[in-house]
């Protein structure tokens, strides 16, 4: 009897199994291994698209530096309007190439010109490499001239805030500080050290303060005072130029001779009352003659033929409508106050013809915004002095940008005259030395500076701004 053997075609079998789950496992890690790879090779392509957009964002930094550093306000307005720049109406591309030459892919950027008013400059930038041009990458960046209004206080002269004094916002100057009162914000000087005038002894840091305990001196460590600088201190910091605001005063007198852009009014009489309205509208009275110790106005001329007033209206008075988005600009001296409404208004007291310097007087009344959301805008700029009045309010509220380009802002010494309190809410820019009090207690007891963040990305119209671009907000879309 025969009996067959089968176990060939079983082990055949077992050998079919085994081959299927080796191919199955093999093809598996192959496809993980392509897939590993695929991703590799996709995030590699990614990043250099990244980097390739990001360098289109540095070579526009580059390339405004080169078209617009160390020009006018007005030079850099045509640029923008007339100097075909690259990327605002017309897409720039350019390549990307590696160290050793090689084109790696190419960029492409985007603009958005800033508006008449605005020093931002939007900037957006897409880049992609030639292995794969469809991997994208995209960043926007913001980029913005510093204004002479994106301190709450900049100076040119030894300062000192006493106690009472609160500040919200920056506080630079090219001298020292001596800061009694509480900064919200970073306080910095263009001094490592000074010998500060207010009293003797030793060199002090740039920025110190006398709130107990006393500040050790120079060359011990700076001490940590929370208490009083809250957002810190630092020094020294680069000189801010106030002796290039001249040429800004030129061009906008040229500018306020423009219509649309502004009004010019001459040397006529003592200088100009301005009232401002919030109708959209301002009132004007020439000034006939004042006091040269209080500030007060005592006649008006008449807008027309002989004669004077005892107060600013009837034919002493005239209408304006508001220059939008403009500037009011006077050969003189100029009286301010009233209240603006959806306005954006500049308003400078220059004499550049020759003969004395213009000053700008406040504080008969308030000079205040409706609207706090960048709608309402004021500009004050002196060739002089920025001065509040010896008849000012009691609490007197300033919502404006003041900036004294030759003098100071401040009020003067009024033996025993004692105020409340005075409110500024915007920024100030100061030659001299600024101070709205005195040691004895004349003047303001209580002074409080609030920054309008508003005045960072839009300034007063034609305010002076700086002439370099810096990136202050990055991300990727």
């Amino acid at each position: 009897m025969i009996i067959k053997n089968n176990k060939k075609g079983s082990v055949l079998a077992y050998a079919l199994v085994i081959m299927a789950i080796v191919a199955i496992i093999s093809t598996s890690l192959l496809r993980y291994i392509t897939s590993q790879l695929n991703f590799s090779f996709y995030r590699s392509e990614k990043e250099q698209s990244f980097q390739v957009a990001e360098a289109g964002i540095y070579f526009y930094r580059w390339y405004l530096a080169h078209q617009v550093s160390g020009k006018t306000a007005q030079q850099i307005k045509t640029f923008w309007q007339s100097g075909n720049p690259y990327g605002v109406n017309t897409p720039y591309e350019a390549e990307f190439f590696d160290p050793e030459g090689g084109a790696i892919g190419k960029y492409k950027i985007q603009v958005d010109a800033p508006d008449l008013d605005s020093t931002i400059v939007m900037v957006k930038s897409t880049g992609w490499t030639y292995k794969d041009p469809d991997v994208k990458r995209v960043v926007q960046a913001r980029f913005r001239r510093p204004s002479w209004s994106e301190f709450a206080v900049a100076a040119n002269d030894v300062m000192r805030f006493g106690a009472g004094t609160e500040v919200y916002g920056k506080i630079h100057s090219n001298n020292g500080i001596r800061f009694d009162g509480v900064a919200h914000n970073i306080v910095s000087s263009s001094m490592d050290k000074y010998d500060d005038p207010d009293h003797s002894g030793g060199n002090e840091f740039g920025v110190h303060t006398h709130i107990s305990p006393t500040d050790s001196l120079p060359p011990n460590a700076v001490p940590q005072r929370a208490d009083v600088f809250q957002a810190g201190r630092q020094f020294p910091l680069p000189v801010i130029d106030f002796n290039g605001i001249l040429s800004d005063l030129n061009n906008i007198k040229t500018e306020s001779k423009i219509a649309g852009h502004g009004l010019y009014f001459d040397q006529t009489g003592g200088g100009r009352r301005i009232i401002l309205k919030n109708n959209g509208t301002f009132d004007v009275c020439t000034v006939d003659t004042y006091s040269s110790s209080s500030y007060s106005i005592s006649k008006y001329k008449r807008t027309s033929g002989g004669g004077t007033c005892d107060t600013c209206s009837g034919q002493c008075l005239k209408n304006y409508v508001m220059p939008t988005n403009g500037v009011i600009f006077v050969e003189d001296n100029i009286w301010v106050e009233g209240t603006v409404n959806n306005s954006r208004v500049t308003i400078v007291a220059a004499n550049l013809i020759g003969g004395t310097k213009a000053n700008i007087y406040i504080g008969d009344n308030n000079l205040v915004y409706t609207n706090f959301d960048g709608k309402d805008i004021i500009g004050l700029i002196a060739q002089q002095n920025v001065s509040v009045v010896l008849n000012s309010q009691t609490n007197l509220t300033i919502d404006a940008a003041l900036l004294a380009q030759s003098g100071r802002v401040g009020r003067d010494y009024y033996s025993g005259n004692h105020k409340n309190s005075i409110t500024v809410n915007g920024s100030i820019a100061t030659n001299l030395r600024y101070g709205f009090a005195y040691t004895d207690g004349t003047g303001y007891t209580t002074r409080v500076l609030n920054f309008d963040n508003n005045l960072l990305y839009y300034p007063p119209p034609y305010f002076p701004t700086g002439t370099e671009y810096s990136i202050d907000l990055w991300d990727e879309l």
